[in-house]
């Protein structure tokens, strides 16, 4: 009954659910992945910022990823670059199924670099390929595909980091890893049988050249970007799960489930941001709507820094300004990414994205790095005033993006 149902649907449709249903399982194994690798590392005795440089290669990849990508995928095919990036994540779980003798850092930073040019490949991919299965006529609609696609994606994650400690918990490390790779080779069989051929395959033969963007919006709107993230990177990434160890005498276990949860909800609210921002039915979102937002996480921002100076409970300040900046970060975040794809060209739409998450890419790398210098050097308080300064940066250039 259910196969005759989908065989019904429309192919546009169709192809929508092969490449979420791609980005679901991939994003289930790399949210799971990053948590058995955090709580592993952790009873083998490592600092928590030594377990996030763990991952350093994970975001500096990331970045390099996405302006090849996106050139790559214009030669070869939308289709072929989600496939890719699926067999790059199974060869990355399976190099940590070696001994545990061999899981060195500089092993394991590999293993994580491998994991970062697969997600990017995997996540460029998905979006571009939202352009394309949409008419250029229905803005509001793409509006809340790519919401829906992008929050499912980050409550997954959320979802992930659960299964990962569960798996831990259950059957240990290596058996977890092994099931997930079995789980992700399944799925390419799958995406490899029936995603379309050609997808997003440019006309006329891309050049590397053209990997960088010549067009004044989009590359504000890379620049918002990237602000963007590094303003939630600054102090969500080490500061924030180290502060939580360290001065609030928290467990990895604990602040794995907190941060999941905060995950979970987020991706909620992004998949939801059409209906939040009042644009669910014909009118996309405009240039004053996503500045509006970016003014509200501001705000946002400056509110926990005053509540922290002046509260003697800094977990609760901590935990209702986490949740309220989650809320205006998903929205904003939701704006950028319907932004980006509205934006970009249908003819060879992935140099366009792929330079776009090269910068969010980017901005993680300089949020994490941020993250653990200035919280090492200072406290939490300062991370957030370079986070309310970024977030300030990112609004400042999403002003000037044409649209």
């Amino acid at each position: 009954m259910m196969l005759s149902t989908i065989s019904a649907l429309p192919k546009n449709v169709k192809q929508y659910l092969l490449i979420t249903l791609n980005y679901w399982a991939f994003t289930l194994t790399d949210g799971a992945l990053r948590m058995l690798v955090v709580l592993y590392f952790h009873q083998l005795g490592y600092s928590p910022i030594a377990i996030a440089m763990l991952f350093l290669f994970y975001e500096i990849f990331g970045v390099i990823t996405n302006l090849i990508g996106g050139w790559l995928g214009a030669r070869i095919g939308l289709n072929r670059t989600m496939n890719i990036g699926l067999l790059l994540q199974i060869l990355a779980l399976l190099m940590l199924t070696v001994p545990q003798g061999y899981l060195t850092v500089v092993w394991v930073m590999a293993a994580q670099a491998l994991s970062g040019i697969a997600k990017d490949l995997n996540k460029m991919s998905a979006k571009s390929c939202i352009k394309l299965l949409v008419p250029k006529e229905q803005s509001s609609s793409l509006f809340k595909w790519v919401a829906l696609l992008t929050g499912s994606k980050n409550t997954l994650k959320g979802v992930g980091f659960f299964i990962g400690a569960f798996l831990l918990t259950t059957i240990g490390f290596n058996a977890g890893i092994w099931l997930m790779a079995i789980t992700l080779i399944l799925v390419v069989i799958i995406s490899h049988r029936f995603l379309k051929e050609e997808i997003g395959k440019a006309s006329y033969k891309a050049k590397f050249s053209q990997i960088f963007s010549h067009n004044p919006s989009l590359n504000y709107l890379a620049a918002s970007r990237m602000c963007l993230f590094a303003a939630r990177d600054v102090w969500f990434v080490v500061a924030l799960p180290v502060y939580f160890a360290e001065t609030l005498n928290w467990q990895s276990e604990s602040i794995g489930g907190f941060m999941a949860l905060w995950v979970i909800v987020y991706g909620i609210v992004q998949a939801f941001s059409p209906n939040i921002v009042g644009h669910n039915r014909e009118q996309a979102p405009n240039g004053r709507v996503l500045s509006l937002w970016a003014i509200a996480l501001v705000a946002v921002i400056v509110m926990i820094i005053i509540s922290l100076s002046f509260n003697d409970n800094p977990l609760l300040t901590l935990v209702i300004g986490l949740t309220i900046f989650g809320v205006v970060f998903a929205i904003n975040s939701s704006l950028h990414s319907f932004v980006i794809v509205a934006m970009a060209r249908v003819d060879g739409v992935s140099m366009d994205v792929g330079f776009y998450y090269m910068a969010n890419a980017l901005g993680r790398l300089l949020g994490t790095v941020l993250s653990g210098w200035v919280f090492q050097q200072y406290n939490i308080q300062a991370c957030l005033v370079f986070s309310a300064v970024l977030a300030l940066l990112s609004g400042a250039f999403i002003r000037k993006v044409k649209f």
